[in-house]
C-alpha cells in the first residue's frame, strides 16, 4: 500500500496533472497541502498542521472534507511534514510514502523536510519515504545492493551521505566508483545513467539518492 503526502510547496513544482491523475489514491495533506487536496475535491485520509497561513474559509473546508484531523500548535520545533510522516506510519503502515511538494519553494522548508527524515526511525521508516516533484525523485537507502530504473528524462544521479557511508560502489554508471567512503568533505558524488538502469551498493551508513533532469 502506498500513501501520498501533499505538503504546501508551490504548484509549479508538482508534476503536471498530478492530483487529477491520482485522485483515487490514498492522500494525506500537511498544512496548505491539505487545503489544496480539498480544493481539488480529494478527501484526505488525514489533514495535519497548524494552518496558520490558511484563511478561515480554507480551515472550514479542510475540517469538513477530511476524514481525520491532527491539529498542531503554531509554535513548535518540528514541521507539519514530520508529524504527517509519523502519523501516516502509525495509522496506516504503508509500504511506501511519496511526498509531493516538499522540494519546491523556500530552501529552508525543503531542508527541514529532508532532515525530518533523519529524525525518524531508520530501519523501519526511512526506506519507505520518497520525495517527488517535476524535476527530481529523492529516495533514502540503508546498506545493501540496489538497482535503479531510469525515470523519464531524469538522466542524472546524485549520491549524498546523510551519515558516513562506506564502500560505495557504482560499477555501471558513466563515472565508475569502487568501495568509496563518503564522509565530509567527500560526502557527495554526481553521476549519470549509461543505460536504462544503474546498480549501486554500500556497506554502512544512510544514503540519499537523487534522480534529476538537466533543466
Amino acid at each position: 500500500m502506498q500513501v501520498n503526502l501533499l505538503v504546501g510547496g508551490p504548484v509549479d513544482h508538482l508534476p503536471p496533472g498530478l492530483l487529477q491523475a491520482k485522485k483515487n489514491e490514498r492522500w494525506v495533506g500537511a498544512d496548505m497541502g491539505a487545503v489544496r487536496l480539498c480544493q481539488a475535491k480529494i478527501k484526505p485520509l488525514l489533514a495535519v498542521g497548524d494552518f496558520d497561513s490558511a484563511t478561515a474559509e480554507q480551515v472550514k473546508l479542510v475540517t469538513e472534507a477530511s476524514q481525520a484531523i491532527c491539529s498542531l500548535p503554531a509554535k513548535k520545533d518540528y514541521t507539519d511534514t514530520e508529524v504527517a510522516l509519523l502519523e501516516i506510519e502509525r495509522r496506516y503502515h504503508p509500504e511506501q510514502i511519496v511526498v509531493y511538494g516538499a522540494t519546491g519553494g523556500r530552501s529552508d522548508h525543503f531542508l527541514a523536510n529532508l532532515f525530518s527524515v533523519l529524525r525518524l526511525d531508520f530501519p523501519t521508516f526511512v526506506p519507505k519515504v520518497c520525495f517527488k516533484d517535476c524535476q527530481n525523485e529523492i529516495r533514502f537507502y540503508l546498506p545493501g545492493s540496489y538497482t535503479l530504473t531510469k525515470l523519464e528524462e531524469m538522466s542524472y544521479l546524485s549520491f549524498i551521505s546523510l551519515t558516513p557511508v562506506t564502500k560505495l560502489t557504482l560499477p555501471d554508471e558513466k563515472y565508475q566508483l569502487f568501495e568509496q567512503d563518503l564522509s565530509l568533505p567527500t560526502a557527495y558524488v554526481s553521476n549519470e545513467f549509461v543505460g536504462e538502469s544503474a546498480s549501486f551498493s554500500f556497506d554502512s551508513g544512510v544514503l540519499c539518492v537523487i534522480q534529476s533532469k538537466d533543466s
